[in-house]
């Protein structure tokens, strides 16, 4: 028998089996674990928090203008005024906000304590001002405004938010620096009488839910200062036992916690109608500018029930986005204050991620009818000037913290230009050496080499920069 072409013994070719690659045979397991480490080194990067704060902060208020301007078109052209009042309103305020966020970044944290004492003196003046006849005014029902004029207002409780964080975070700082606060009298003396002072001027405007979040600030400072268990809940038990007083003796308060997972539209209108409007808006929404429930039928649409026409107009995938906004802001805002070895910058960034957490958690589940209507704000979203101000004055002091970070300075440092640095042949220089080469010859002049001295190679890609200096050092 004749052998076969591919074989020189006349035995068939023995077929062998092609080995895969082992990225081959591991499939979708192997691209997700290489998502997953690629997921947690930019979790680990020391400018994480840094980025998160800054573009998470911005993103919340350029939407938050977005949904203003669609949500309060309605409500300014039933009250005589043009479509975009609010929004232009809104627009300003975000402007100011971004100039104060800008310089409360650039400060020093040094200039960050010294500020805490005026702020807190000026927001208990402004908050004692709101109870003077003729001076502080009503609106939907709370004492808590001043008039500037015009269609101008400012709501001094919530400055004092900010001044409970700054100046409790200077305190309490102060107190650790001297190893005071293993007793209990100056873990709670002045700050619990201060907060109490501050809780008793908003409760005479019958602001319920701005006193909600001082609590929550409060009790934030508490337990980042490492307050006993025994003396947490001591606090703990004492205002909750005010909070019961003061809603026992409201009949407008006990409706709205009636109000909870009800659906009787005829007791609990707007909450009922804030379902609605989640309801209808599905996986994508209606579309910007297609809410229903905005025309008269939700009351406080651009403000406090903002978020029920986001996820109307921009359904479950709008809401979501908004959720995991905040979920990204506060967890930088904890791995600032988890990772810094400042004292008064670990109170103060938990103070400011207690304060904007615990009033998105508010305001939200208000909405999703899991909590009682506490007529606050959502942050960085809802319209309103008063409270957008503090609050990017706040988002400000989070990106300093974040910026004076060990890790972070230097990454800062190490940041250059993309392209190269210029050197001292300007532009007409050559490419490596500064020196054109011949046009006859094609050939560089004598001593036109790419070490010459007083030439620096152009380094195009700054991450072979870094992996240089890091092998130079002994890193692996």
């Amino acid at each position: 028998m004749p052998a076969s072409p591919g074989s020189r013994t006349g035995r068939p070719p023995v077929q062998r089996t092609v080995k895969r690659p082992a990225a081959a045979r591991g499939g979708r397991a192997g691209t997700v674990r290489g998502l997953v480490i690629r997921a947690r080194k930019a979790w680990d990067r020391p400018l994480t928090a840094y980025y998160l704060i800054l573009g998470g902060s911005l993103l919340i208020t350029v939407l938050g203008l977005v949904m203003v301007y669609s949500a309060s078109q309605i409500t300014a052209l039933q009250m005589a005024l043009p479509g975009s009042y609010f929004f232009r309103k809104q627009l300003l305020a975000a402007v100011i906000g971004a100039g104060l966020m800008v310089a409360a970044s650039r400060m020093p944290v040094k200039l960050h304590r010294a500020l805490a004492y005026p702020i807190l003196a000026g927001a208990v003046f402004l908050m004692a001002l709101v109870q003077v006849p003729g001076i502080g005014m009503s609106v939907n029902g709370n004492q808590n405004w001043i008039s500037l004029g015009g269609s101008f207002q400012i709501q001094p409780s919530e400055i004092g938010k900010l001044a409970l964080v700054l100046w409790g975070a200077d305190l309490i700082a102060r107190k650790q620096e001297r190893r005071l606060l293993t007793q209990w009298k100056h873990m709670l003396v002045p700050l619990v009488p201060v907060a109490f002072m501050l809780l008793g001027l908003i409760m005479l405007g019958g602001d319920m839910g701005t006193a909600i979040i001082l609590t929550a600030i409060l009790f934030g400072l508490l337990w980042l200062a490492g307050a006993p268990t025994r003396l947490f809940v001591g606090v703990l038990s004492m205002a909750a036992v005010i909070g019961t007083v003061l809603i026992k003796t409201s009949p407008n308060r006990l409706d709205r916690f009636a109000c909870v997972g009800s659906g009787d539209a005829s007791r609990c209108w707007q909450a009922v109608h804030g379902i609605y409007a989640l309801a209808s808006g599905g996986i994508f929404g209606s579309g910007l500018g297609a809410s229903v429930e905005k025309w008269g039928q939700l009351p406080e649409a651009h403000t406090d029930f903002i978020f029920a026409v986001t996820g109307e107009e921009l359904g479950l995938a709008g809401t979501l986005s908004v959720l995991a906004l905040f979920a990204a802001l506060g967890y930088a805002g904890i791995r600032v204050a988890g990772r810094t070895e400042d004292p008064f910058v670990r109170y103060a960034a938990g103070g400011v991620t207690t304060w904007i957490t615990a009033q998105a958690v508010i305001n939200i589940g208000a909405v999703l009818g899991l909590l009682p209507i506490a007529g606050v704000p959502l942050p960085l979203f809802s319209y309103g000037g008063s409270a957008l101000l503090p609050t990017m004055f706040a988002i400000g002091l989070l990106i300093a913290f974040a910026r004076d970070e060990p890790a972070a300075r230097a990454a800062l440092a190490m940041r250059q230009p993309r392209f190269g640095r210029k050197r001292a042949g300007g532009p007409a220089s050559g490419r490596r050496t500064g020196r054109k080469p011949d046009r006859r010859t094609g050939r560089k002049p004598e001593g036109a080499s790419g070490r010459e001295s007083g030439a620096e190679p152009r380094r195009w890609n700054t991450m072979r920069r870094r992996a240089s200096a890091a092998r130079s050092s002994g890193e692996r």
